[in-house]
């Protein structure tokens, strides 16, 4: 596993400040941006989207495995002691609502993804989208499994699913075109 493939750390900027304060305000700040991209809706074909998977899609290729676990968890701390982080606020009962299958989903696609991008999977395009589609399988998976145990199986497809295919495949092309551009600027 590489371990400077965060690549903040790639950043001279960066090479003498303390890595616990580092890591305490990556953290930090991807749970802001986590926040700002689930208030922000695009409007978008057939629903409207947030770019909140594509921050975590991000979180996941830059960080390290266990950076983005704990900037997930914090971000779900957050929400359930009631600060307004999600989507429409904050409070435990978001924690157990329809959409808590994707927060959990959410949860463990930036652990596959970011244990794919130190195998490499961040450096080129085709394994990028590799990882990020497997990303948003596991999220879009516990997210409809979770709410057609609320409102049966065959309804989360269709309101859970099928209206938001285009949008996800739009912000996997937009993290895809970044990420291996990016990894290969700050390296060069």
């Amino acid at each position: 596993m590489s371990k400077n493939r965060i690549i903040i750390n790639e950043l001279k900027t960066f090479n003498n400040v303390n890595s616990t304060l580092l890591n305490l305000f990556l953290v930090i700040f991807g749970t802001l941006i986590l926040t700002i991209s689930a208030k922000i809706q695009v409007p978008f074909w057939p629903v409207p989207m947030t770019m909140q998977t594509f921050v975590v899609f991000l979180i996941a290729m830059t960080y390290s495995v266990r950076l983005s676990f704990f900037t997930l968890m914090l971000y779900l701390f957050e929400g359930a002691i009631g600060l307004p982080v999600f989507a429409t606020g904050g409070g435990i009962a978001y924690l157990f609502g329809p959409t808590a299958g994707y927060l959990y989903g959410m949860t463990l696609s930036v652990v596959v993804i970011s244990y794919l991008a130190n195998l490499g999977y961040s450096k080129t395009y085709f394994k990028a989208a590799l990882s990020l589609l497997l990303g948003s399988v596991i999220i879009f998976s516990f997210g409809l499994v979770y709410l057609g145990s609320i409102i049966g199986y065959e309804k989360s497809i269709q309101a859970g699913l099928l209206p938001f295919i285009p949008s996800e495949l739009f912000k996997i092309a937009l993290a895809v075109a970044l990420i291996p551009t990016l990894n290969k600027f700050i390296k060069n």
